[in-house]
């Protein structure tokens, strides 16, 4: 079983690529399975504008078509901030969804891309203020399945390294909110092509969330063109067996289906 778990197309506004290039680009490049998650990122107070009918329609037509040839899940990624969790209720009711990537890319209205949320305040601030808004939207919001690049904060910290030990209690707390739910974490291989200097999360996450007992955990490029469509999913793949997990997840109506590790590397070499 190989499989993307974080692809976006068209209906994201960072992408271009359309939905059936991307399933054709997956069969080609001998993927078992992939879930669509596409953006919605909402500031507090605006409303939805997302065109959901219209991608469901695409994605229905899409796995109709190559049903023979590769098996297509349905997702989104939900660009949450705690002051948006009763819209995203609403568009969680709304959808028919196999899978849910919880992911902050704003805090306080601001976005971390560009730095506005980090602008005025310490290294240490804003690194502990991303963190306690991940852990607002675990304790209140249930409808998600994974937590998306966790410490995506790394990304766009211009002021270097920062230590896990500061925000390893907090982490902690996610960590156990996250588990205690039943839900999981994902492994982004964008880690690679950003040139992060280590995995996304880091390797003191992934080794965290295993030693606390956690399970349930997908892999994907964070793909918006062709050429992430398998990027990197080896060489994850690869790091979370270095680390002593055993399995990951594809998902199926908001449920955890489990596969092993080992095979997939061994499929991936086979095949590529």
């Amino acid at each position: 079983m190989l499989a993307n778990y974080h692809m976006h197309t068209s209906y994201s506004e960072d992408s271009c690529f359309d939905m059936e290039d991307v399933v054709k680009t997956s069969i080609k490049r001998g993927l078992d399975e992939i879930c669509f998650t596409d953006h919605i990122d909402l500031m507090t107070g605006e409303n939805c504008t997302f065109p959901y009918k219209s991608y469901e329609y695409d994605f229905l037509k899409c796995k109709e078509k190559y049903s023979d040839k590769i098996t297509l899940k349905i997702g989104m990624e939900f660009g949450m901030q705690y002051t948006t969790i009763p819209a995203f209720e609403k568009i969680f009711a709304r959808g028919n969804f196999d899978f849910i990537l919880m992911s902050a890319h704003i805090v306080d209205n601001k976005w971390l891309y560009c730095g506005a949320y980090q602008n005025g305040k310490t290294q240490e601030e804003y690194n502990i203020g991303y963190y306690e808004e991940i852990l607002r939207l675990v304790e209140n919001f249930d409808n998600f399945s994974v937590l998306g690049h966790l410490d995506v904060i790394r990304r766009y910290d211009t002021q270097g390294y920062f230590p896990f030990e500061k925000i390893k209690p907090i982490v902690e707390k996610i960590l156990k909110t996250v588990i205690n739910k039943g839900k999981g974490i994902e492994l982004n291989t964008s880690c690679y092509r950003y040139g992060i200097g280590d995995l996304m999360p880091s390797r003191d996450i992934l080794r965290l969330y295993k030693s606390m007992g956690g399970k349930i955990i997908t892999i994907g490029t964070d793909s918006h063109c062709e050429a992430h469509v398998d990027m990197d999913l080896q060489r994850g793949l690869g790091e979370l067996l270095a680390l002593g997990y055993t399995e990951f997840c594809t998902f199926d109506k908001m449920k955890p289906q489990f596969h092993s590790l080992e095979k997939a590397v061994d499929l991936f070499s086979k095949s590529h």
